[in-house]
C-alpha cells in the first residue's frame, strides 16, 4: 500500500462507521486489525480475540478465549480447541455481534484459533442477524503439509458458515518477494496485501456511491462452496492516476498478470475518488478492465469522497466456478479418478486384437492372368488316389421302450416315429 496516499476517512457518520465490527482471530487477523488502524479505521469497530493473554490495546473489545487445558497456551496446530473454546464463549461473541449490520473476520487460516473460532463466530454473527464477510490467508507452502490441510478444512468449514469469504494464499506473495525478502517482511507483505483487501471493501460498503454496490451484490459474487476469488486493490495519484492504477492492478500478485480475469465468471469493480474524478477517467479504467475479462459479468460502482482529491483507488473483486472441492472429496475424487486410469490401463492390454481382415490388395491385369495359368496347370496334374473309407456296423442293443411298450406306437406318413431316424433310414454309425 502507498503511505503517502490519504487515509481512510474516519469523519464519517458515526451510526454509519459503527454498522461495520472487524474481528481480528489469533496472531495474524490481531496483526491485519492494527494495520487497519494504521491507515485511518476507527478503533471503536475493532474486536481482538485469541486464546492467548492479550497485549494489544487498540481494539475497543479484548477477547480472550480461555480454557483450563491450555492454560494461556494457546491452541497449537489443532482446529478442534480453537472451536471447542469458541462454542463455549459463542454467548460472548454473539453479544459482540448484537445491532451491527455487517461483521468482517480476519483470520489466518493453518493453526489452532483461527482455523477454530472462525467459523463459530461467523455462525453466531449470522445468528445475531448480522451479515458476514471472512478475510483469510491459507499458509506458505513450507509451513507444512498438515498447515495446510487444517486450512483447506477450515476454509470449506468458513465458505459454509459466512456470507462470503475473500481468500489470500500465502504463496502468491512469493511472486512479488526476491532473494533478499526475508521472514518477517514475507509475512507482513501478505498481511499488508490482506489489509488492503479489507479496507476496499469497507470503502465500497461505508461510502454512499453515485454508482452504489449493495452488500446483497457482493455476497452473491462470493456465495457458494466452490467459488474461487481473487482480489486487487490499488491507489495512485496526479494527472497519470487512471493509468497508473490500472498499471498497479494488472501486476497484482493475486491477478497473475491479468490471467485470473480472463477466466472469471462475474468480476467487481468499485472506484474511489476526489470531486476532480473525470468520466474519461472512469472509461479508462473500466474499458482496459472490460477487454480482460470478455465473458464475465461485471458489476461497477463508483464513490466520490473530497478527502481523495487528486486520487484513485480501484478494488476489484473476480469470482470463478472452480474445481476446488473439499478436501475429503477431492481425496476421494483422486482415488477414484487413479482406479479408473488403472482399470483402463488393465482393459487397454488385456483386449485380443481385432478380428477384421483387410481385403487383399488390387493386382495388375498382368499378375491376374498369370496366377490363374498357374492355378489351371495345377488342376491339370492327375491327382493321387485316396484311401477309401470303409464303414463298420457297431453291435447296438435294441432297447426295449419299457413301459411305453405296449403304447400305440406313432405312425406319421406310413414310419413309426418311435424307431430312431438312423434305423429307419438304414444309416451305419461309426
Amino acid at each position: 500500500m502507498d503511505n503517502s496516499l490519504p487515509p481512510q476517512r474516519t469523519s464519517a457518520e458515526p451510526s454509519q462507521a459503527m454498522d461495520i465490527r472487524i474481528f481480528g482471530i489469533g496472531n495474524a487477523g490481531i496483526s491485519v486489525s492494527e494495520r487497519l488502524l494504521s491507515v485511518g479505521l476507527p478503533a471503536a469497530a475493532m474486536v481482538a480475540v485469541d486464546t492467548q493473554a492479550l497485549a494489544c490495546s487498540f481494539a475497543a473489545e479484548l477477547v480472550q478465549i480461555e480454557g483450563q487445558r491450555l492454560r494461556g497456551h494457546g491452541s497449537g496446530a489443532e482446529s478442534e480447541h480453537g472451536l471447542v473454546l469458541a462454542e463455549a464463549s459463542s454467548a460472548r461473541l454473539k453479544a459482540l455481534c448484537e445491532g451491527v449490520k455487517v461483521v468482517f473476520i480476519v483470520a489466518g487460516l493453518g493453526g489452532g484459533v483461527g482455523t477454530g473460532i472462525s467459523p463459530v463466530l461467523a455462525r453466531v454473527a449470522r445468528e445475531a442477524g448480522a451479515l458476514v464477510l471472512a478475510f483469510a490467508m491459507t499458509p506458505f507452502e513450507c509451513e507444512g503439509s498438515r498447515r495446510q490441510v487444517v486450512a483447506l478444512e477450515g476454509l470449506e468449514e468458513l465458505r459454509e458458515a459466512a456470507d462470503g469469504v475473500i481468500c489470500l494464499p500465502n504463496q502468491k506473495v512469493t511472486k512479488t518477494m526476491d532473494d533478499r525478502t526475508s521472514v518477517l517482511d514475507a509475512f507482513k507483505i501478505a498481511g499488508e496485501l490482506l489489509a488492503d483487501a479489507v479496507l476496499g471493501i469497507w470503502r465500497l460498503l461505508s461510502h454512499k456511491g453515485l454508482i452504489e454496490i449493495h452488500f446483497v451484490d457482493l455476497c452473491e459474487l462470493l456465495r457458494g462452496r466452490h467459488a474461487d476469488c481473487a482480489f486487487a486493490v490499488a491507489q495512485a495519484a496526479g494527472a497519470t492516476r487512471s493509468r497508473d492504477v490500472l498499471d498497479k492492478l494488472l501486476a497484482h500478485p493475486m491477478l497473475d498478470g491479468g490471467e485470473i480475469l480472463g477466466d472469471s465468471d462475474a468480476v467487481l469493480v468499485s472506484l474511489l475518488g476526489g470531486p476532480d474524478l473525470t468520466m474519461v477517467e472512469v472509461n479508462r479504467v473500466m474499458e482496459e478492465i472490460g477487454s480482460k475479462c470478455a465473458r464475465a459479468q461485471v458489476i461497477m460502482g463508483a464513490a466520490i469522497d473530497p478527502a481523495f482529491a487528486d486520487h484513485l483507488a480501484v478494488t476489484l473483486i473476480a469470482a470463478r466456478k472452480s474445481a476446488d472441492l473439499p478436501v475429503r472429496e477431492t481425496m476421494r475424487r483422486g482415488a477414484a479418478e487413479g482406479l479408473d486410469t488403472q482399470l483402463v490401463d488393465r482393459c487397454s492390454t488385456a483386449r485380443p486384437g481385432s478380428r477384421f481382415v483387410p481385403p487383399p490388395p488390387a493386382l495388375p491385369p498382368e499378375k491376374m492372368r498369370q496366377m490363374f495359368a498357374e492355378q489351371g496347370a495345377g488342376a491339370s496334374r492327375p491327382r493321387k488316389a485316396r484311401p477309401k473309407m470303409r464303414q463298420g456296423q457297431l453291435p447296438l442293443e435294441i432297447v426295449s421302450k419299457g413301459r411305453f411298450d405296449k403304447s400305440e406306437p406313432t405312425i406319421h406318413k406310413g414310419e413309426d416315429l418311435d424307431v430312431p431316424t438312423y434305423i429307419r433310414r438304414g444309416v451305419s454309425l461309426n
